[in-house]
């Protein structure tokens, strides 16, 4: 760990070049995992809605190969469409874009009030603080998201009561 009086702007502008860096990287992925994951969704459930009408079709009914070939790739697709559901449901992939972005243009708006400063009235170690409070902020909200989001027992609050 770097001492107090290693510190000078340089390596905070680093420190914030590198977060800001991350959060616009880590924004992209969770934009393309978003995008896909709802697009797969709609495209599965389309499919799976119009494989389900064929198979009942007299040309699907007629035909022994279409019709098991039918039988097996309909509740496949379904299967697959839960999964990819299920992941959207665990990552929260929109909520984290949305995060991330907000969160690399809080430490833009961050580093820019450091840089319009003037160089006599900055203050490094506030500054490394700030930078700091706002990625633990950023950090928390990410597992409350993610972790805090499952179904928890409610506490009995009538403990006291007898009841």
């Amino acid at each position: 760990m770097e001492q107090n009086n290693d510190i000078n702007e340089t390596k905070v502008l680093e420190r914030y070049q590198k977060a800001i860096d991350y959060y616009w990287s880590a924004s992209q992925h969770n934009k393309i995992s978003y995008k896909r994951s709802r697009f797969s969704i709609i495209i599965l459930g389309s499919l799976i809605t119009l494989m389900s009408s064929f198979s009942s079709a007299a040309f699907i009914e007629g035909n022994n190969a279409l019709k098991i070939s039918f039988a097996i790739i309909t509740p496949m697709m379904a299967a697959l469409m839960t999964i990819i559901g299920g992941f959207v449901q665990s990552f929260h992939w929109g909520a984290a874009w949305r995060d991330m972005v907000l969160n690399a243009q809080e430490l833009e708006k961050s580093r820019d009030l450091f840089l319009a400063t003037k160089p006599e009235n900055r203050d490094l170690k506030q500054e490394l603080e700030n930078l700091h409070q706002i990625v633990i902020k950023e950090t928390k909200s990410f597992f409350q998201r993610v972790i805090d989001s499952e179904i928890k027992p409610k506490e009995n609050n009538n403990a006291d009561s007898g009841e």
